[in-house]
């Protein structure tokens, strides 16, 4: 399990997250300007993703799958051309994974155990990791086709942590390596420790994010807009780990399936 945090965000922490609202607003005020000088659409998606934890430098930060979470978001494309636009999304994204069977335990997850400090120590259980970002990737996007028009999309994204659990289920005695080899204390096996808990690990998450994003996917004319199928994809960059020295390396990664709607606003297209 990612470790959970001990105390508050700190003021720099706040006032770095207020300066970044402010950029998010300051992006989407001159994404709508830009679309009301030329031709552009807005829109709206929707679907499942499959995001996954990667990377991984030590026995705490290895191991992760695929969970399922939700994506969904706005978009804003304007074209610079009759093939080329650029479009700008605000996504609600969950990334994460889970891990479950045998695993290292952290400290908090084993109460008031004497247990000496360096030990790594092993359970089985369910642990699935829940990271909430709002992301924001800057694409360009090269269309062709005649009533049908197909797509390719690529570019950076920044994202910015909202909520991160880690959500863990069942009971397991505790071993001292992933073989099974029972912890004894006083010549007395343990008695099962129960692993029922939702914990904020919020603080030991960054709140920025970033790597690249980009998709395939279709346009069909439906009314006065076009229906929008794309896989998606999201490939992080940057480390998520707050305490890398402690909890190793990560990043993040997605493959999404959506579907979407988008109008044309300030121009034909």
């Amino acid at each position: 399990m990612l470790r959970s945090g001990s105390g508050p965000r700190s003021s720099r922490d706040c006032a770095f997250a207020a300066r970044t609202l402010i950029c998010v607003v300051a992006v989407l005020l001159a994404c709508g300007g830009a679309a009301l000088s030329m031709p552009a659409r807005i829109g709206l998606h929707v679907g499942p993703s499959m995001p996954s934890i990667q990377g991984g430098t030590s026995e705490q930060s290895k191991g992760y799958t695929s969970r399922l979470g939700p994506y969904f978001g706005v978009s804003i494309d304007y074209d610079l051309g009759p093939k080329l636009s650029v479009r700008t999304e605000v996504n609600f994204a969950s990334e994460g994974g889970k891990r479950n069977g045998m695993q290292p335990v952290s400290a908090d997850q084993i109460g008031d155990l004497p247990i000496p400090p360096g030990i790594t120590l092993y359970a089985d259980f369910d642990n699935e990791d829940i990271l909430d970002y709002i992301e924001i990737p800057v694409m360009a996007r090269l269309t062709w086709g005649r009533r049908h028009h197909f797509f390719v999309e690529a570019g950076p994204y920044v994202g910015f942590l909202a909520r991160a659990k880690a959500v863990t289920s069942g009971s397991s005695s505790l071993y001292i390596d992933e073989a099974g080899t029972p912890l004894v204390i006083d010549d007395q096996p343990l008695p099962p420790v129960s692993f029922d808990a939702h914990t904020d690990i919020k603080e030991s998450i960054n709140f920025l994010s970033s790597g690249l994003a980009g998709g395939l996917g279709l346009e069909t004319p439906v009314g006065p807009g076009d229906i929008v199928l794309e896989t998606h994809f999201s490939l992080g960059l940057s480390n998520i780990q707050k305490h890398p020295d402690v909890d190793g390396r990560n990043n993040t990664g997605a493959a999404v399936l959506t579907l979407g709607y988008s109008y044309p606003m300030g121009g034909e297209r």
